[in-house]
């Protein structure tokens, strides 16, 4: 049986993370941002524990603040971007509060958190709260580079046999750069749907093409 495999935060993170105290200087931030090619780094409380995060969009508000929304919003609005470009400290420009994930957390659950909140850093974090890390929207999309092979004999030995206990004999699999293609028939129409939802959700897929025949609805 081919285990199937699930990369954690943990493989794909950062360890060695740039990361500033509360009361870090506006010019300190940009030092260090530039200085090391980053995007953003978590911000610290005494205790080490992560309390937000300041990225190049929070800094960028002092240069060039847009202009307010209309409607009901446009107080609340203001009165944030004001605070944040007039901020001299990280205290006063990070987000808060600061969206992190843990280390043993899928991969693509990390990608999806991303997707959700809008955040091209996730800062990685233990029970306590304390910094362990860090991962970017590049270090998750490495997850597609699994060679199409692997990605093959996951499906076949994985998911049609194990998972599904279907014959790999009534099934061909395909996989290139990625897209896995599956022909054949199987026996009822819940069998080819969770197959094909199985496939699409295994670890490198981008794509899945659906050649199945089996029963309709009804």
């Amino acid at each position: 049986m081919v285990a199937v495999k699930t990369t954690t935060v943990r493989n794909v993170m950062t360890a060695s993370v740039v990361a500033v105290r509360e009361d870090a200087d506006f010019k300190e931030m940009v030092t260090a941002m530039r200085g090391r090619h980053i995007g953003a780094f978590p911000v610290l409380d005494a205790a080490d524990r992560v309390i937000g995060v300041v990225s190049e969009s929070d800094l960028l508000v002092k240069e060039a603040t847009p202009g307010p929304p209309p409607g009901l919003v446009r107080l609340a609005w203001m009165l944030k971007e004001r605070s944040k470009a007039t901020g001299v400290t990280a205290a006063e420009v990070m987000t808060r509060p600061a969206v992190t994930v843990r280390e043993d957390v899928p991969v693509a659950e990390a990608a999806r958190l991303m997707q959700s909140r809008r955040v091209k850093h996730l800062p990685v974090v233990d029970d306590d709260g304390r910094l362990r890390g860090i991962v970017s929207r590049a270090d998750v999309l490495g997850v597609f580079e699994r060679p199409d092979a692997e990605i093959r004999d996951e499906v076949v030995k994985g998911i049609i046999v194990a998972e599904f206990r279907l014959d790999p004999e009534l099934l061909a699999v395909t996989v290139r750069s990625g897209i896995v293609t599956v022909t054949g028939s199987v026996d009822r129409r819940a069998d080819a749907l969770g197959l094909l939802g199985a496939i699409r959700h295994a670890e490198g897929v981008v794509g899945v093409r659906d050649r199945l025949s089996y029963p309709p609805a009804g």
